[in-house]
Protein backbone atom coordinates (compact mmCIF):
# COMPACT_ATOMS: atom_id res chain seq x y z
CA UNK A 1 0.00 0.00 0.00
CA UNK A 2 2.79 2.39 0.88
CA UNK A 3 4.53 1.74 -2.46
CA UNK A 4 1.26 2.33 -4.34
CA UNK A 5 0.89 5.59 -2.43
CA UNK A 6 4.44 6.64 -3.24
CA UNK A 7 3.91 6.00 -6.98
CA UNK A 8 0.32 7.34 -7.09
CA UNK A 9 -1.22 3.98 -8.03
CA UNK A 10 -4.75 3.20 -6.80
CA UNK A 11 -5.09 0.24 -4.42
CA UNK A 12 -7.52 -2.60 -5.05
CA UNK A 13 -7.97 -5.18 -2.28
CA UNK A 14 -9.76 -8.44 -3.04
CA UNK A 15 -10.90 -9.78 0.33
CA UNK A 16 -11.73 -13.45 0.81
CA UNK A 17 -10.49 -14.68 4.16
CA UNK A 18 -12.01 -16.50 7.09
CA UNK A 19 -9.82 -14.33 9.28
CA UNK A 20 -6.78 -14.45 11.42
CA UNK A 21 -6.09 -17.45 13.65
CA UNK A 22 -7.01 -16.46 17.22
CA UNK A 23 -4.32 -18.50 18.98
CA UNK A 24 -1.70 -17.39 21.47
CA UNK A 25 1.15 -18.35 19.14
CA UNK A 26 -0.25 -16.04 16.43
CA UNK A 27 -0.36 -13.18 18.90
CA UNK A 28 3.18 -13.97 20.02
CA UNK A 29 4.25 -13.54 16.37
CA UNK A 30 2.67 -10.06 16.25
CA UNK A 31 -0.57 -10.75 14.41
CA UNK A 32 -2.51 -7.93 16.12
CA UNK A 33 0.25 -5.45 15.41
CA UNK A 34 0.35 -6.48 11.74
CA UNK A 35 -3.42 -5.98 11.45
CA UNK A 36 -3.15 -2.58 13.14
CA UNK A 37 -0.31 -1.50 10.82
CA UNK A 38 -2.28 -2.59 7.77
CA UNK A 39 -5.34 -0.68 8.97
CA UNK A 40 -3.22 2.42 9.57
CA UNK A 41 -1.59 2.13 6.14
CA UNK A 42 -5.00 1.83 4.45
CA UNK A 43 -6.42 4.83 6.28
CA UNK A 44 -3.38 6.98 5.50
CA UNK A 45 -3.29 6.42 1.74
CA UNK A 46 -3.42 9.46 -0.49
CA UNK A 47 -4.52 7.39 -3.49
CA UNK A 48 -7.92 5.85 -4.24
CA UNK A 49 -8.48 2.62 -2.34
CA UNK A 50 -11.24 0.17 -3.29
CA UNK A 51 -11.93 -3.14 -1.53
CA UNK A 52 -14.15 -5.96 -2.73
CA UNK A 53 -15.47 -8.59 -0.31
CA UNK A 54 -15.65 -11.65 -2.56
CA UNK A 55 -16.79 -14.53 -0.37
CA UNK A 56 -15.97 -14.32 3.30
CA UNK A 57 -14.50 -11.25 4.92
CA UNK A 58 -13.79 -12.37 8.43
CA UNK A 59 -11.98 -10.93 11.43
CA UNK A 60 -9.47 -8.13 11.75
CA UNK A 61 -7.49 -9.24 8.72
CA UNK A 62 -10.43 -8.59 6.39
CA UNK A 63 -11.28 -5.31 8.06
CA UNK A 64 -7.68 -4.14 7.75
CA UNK A 65 -7.70 -4.86 4.02
CA UNK A 66 -11.06 -3.13 3.58
CA UNK A 67 -10.10 0.24 5.08
CA UNK A 68 -10.93 1.72 1.71
CA UNK A 69 -12.69 4.70 0.17
CA UNK A 70 -15.19 2.32 -1.37
CA UNK A 71 -16.08 -1.12 -0.02
CA UNK A 72 -17.93 -3.29 -2.52
CA UNK A 73 -19.38 -6.66 -1.62
CA UNK A 74 -20.64 -9.52 -3.73
CA UNK A 75 -24.32 -10.16 -3.14
CA UNK A 76 -23.88 -13.52 -1.40
CA UNK A 77 -20.68 -12.73 0.53
CA UNK A 78 -20.41 -12.23 4.29
CA UNK A 79 -18.34 -9.71 6.24
CA UNK A 80 -17.82 -9.62 9.99
CA UNK A 81 -15.37 -8.92 12.80
CA UNK A 82 -15.74 -12.51 14.04
CA UNK A 83 -16.98 -15.76 12.54
CA UNK A 84 -20.47 -16.92 13.51
CA UNK A 85 -18.85 -19.96 15.16
CA UNK A 86 -16.57 -17.72 17.20
CA UNK A 87 -19.46 -15.50 18.27
CA UNK A 88 -21.57 -18.53 19.24
CA UNK A 89 -18.74 -19.94 21.32
CA UNK A 90 -18.37 -16.63 23.17
CA UNK A 91 -22.09 -15.88 23.61
CA UNK A 92 -23.49 -19.34 24.26
CA UNK A 93 -20.35 -21.49 24.71
CA UNK A 94 -21.84 -23.61 21.94
CA UNK A 95 -20.61 -23.48 18.33
CA UNK A 96 -23.73 -25.35 17.18
CA UNK A 97 -25.56 -22.02 17.58
CA UNK A 98 -23.54 -20.47 14.76
CA UNK A 99 -26.64 -20.00 12.60
CA UNK A 100 -28.33 -18.03 15.39
CA UNK A 101 -25.20 -15.94 15.78
CA UNK A 102 -24.97 -15.29 12.03
CA UNK A 103 -28.59 -14.15 11.87
CA UNK A 104 -28.12 -11.77 14.78
CA UNK A 105 -24.76 -10.45 13.60
CA UNK A 106 -26.21 -8.99 10.38
CA UNK A 107 -23.30 -10.09 8.17
CA UNK A 108 -25.00 -10.16 4.75
CA UNK A 109 -24.37 -7.62 2.02
CA UNK A 110 -27.92 -6.30 2.32
CA UNK A 111 -27.58 -5.76 6.08
CA UNK A 112 -24.17 -4.14 5.80
CA UNK A 113 -25.29 -1.77 3.05
CA UNK A 114 -28.27 -0.73 5.18
CA UNK A 115 -25.94 0.08 8.10
CA UNK A 116 -23.41 1.94 5.92
CA UNK A 117 -20.59 -0.56 6.46
CA UNK A 118 -20.27 -1.24 2.74
CA UNK A 119 -20.91 1.14 -0.14
CA UNK A 120 -22.27 -1.10 -2.87
CA UNK A 121 -23.58 -4.60 -3.44
CA UNK A 122 -22.31 -6.25 -6.61
CA UNK A 123 -25.04 -8.46 -8.10
CA UNK A 124 -24.08 -12.07 -8.72
CA UNK A 125 -25.38 -14.31 -11.51
CA UNK A 126 -28.30 -16.61 -10.69
CA UNK A 127 -27.05 -19.34 -8.37
CA UNK A 128 -23.99 -17.37 -7.24
CA UNK A 129 -20.67 -16.22 -8.68
CA UNK A 130 -19.34 -19.77 -8.99
CA UNK A 131 -22.12 -20.63 -11.50
CA UNK A 132 -20.96 -18.00 -13.97
CA UNK A 133 -17.51 -16.67 -13.02
CA UNK A 134 -17.17 -14.59 -16.18
CA UNK A 135 -20.35 -12.63 -15.42
CA UNK A 136 -19.32 -12.17 -11.77
CA UNK A 137 -15.88 -10.93 -12.83
CA UNK A 138 -17.40 -8.52 -15.36
CA UNK A 139 -19.88 -7.10 -12.82
CA UNK A 140 -17.13 -6.70 -10.23
CA UNK A 141 -14.81 -5.05 -12.75
CA UNK A 142 -17.52 -2.57 -13.76
CA UNK A 143 -18.21 -1.70 -10.10
CA UNK A 144 -14.50 -1.22 -9.37
CA UNK A 145 -14.03 0.96 -12.47
CA UNK A 146 -17.01 3.12 -11.50
CA UNK A 147 -15.71 3.51 -7.94
CA UNK A 148 -12.24 4.50 -9.16
CA UNK A 149 -13.73 6.98 -11.65
CA UNK A 150 -15.80 8.53 -8.85
CA UNK A 151 -12.72 8.87 -6.63
CA UNK A 152 -10.54 10.35 -9.40
CA UNK A 153 -11.89 13.84 -8.68
CA UNK A 154 -10.47 13.89 -5.13
CA UNK A 155 -6.95 15.04 -4.26
CA UNK A 156 -4.77 13.26 -1.68
CA UNK A 157 -6.21 15.14 1.29
CA UNK A 158 -9.75 14.73 -0.04
CA UNK A 159 -9.28 10.96 -0.33
CA UNK A 160 -8.00 10.71 3.24
CA UNK A 161 -10.79 12.96 4.53
CA UNK A 162 -13.48 10.99 2.69
CA UNK A 163 -12.12 7.69 4.02
CA UNK A 164 -11.90 9.00 7.59
CA UNK A 165 -15.45 10.38 7.49
CA UNK A 166 -16.73 7.13 5.99
CA UNK A 167 -15.33 5.03 8.83
CA UNK A 168 -16.37 7.46 11.56
CA UNK A 169 -19.94 7.28 10.22
CA UNK A 170 -20.19 3.47 10.40
CA UNK A 171 -22.79 2.44 12.90
CA UNK A 172 -24.46 5.83 12.95
CA UNK A 173 -26.67 4.95 10.02
CA UNK A 174 -29.69 3.03 11.20
CA UNK A 175 -31.33 0.40 9.02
Amino acid sequence: MEMADRFAIPVLALVDTAGAFPGIDAEERGQAEAIARSTDAGLGLGVPNVAVILGEGGSGGAIALATANRVLMLEHAIYSVISPEGAASILWRDTSKAQDAATNMKITAEDLARFGVIDQIVAEPAGGAHRNPEAAIAATGEAVAAALADLATLDRDGLRRQRREKFLAIGRKLG
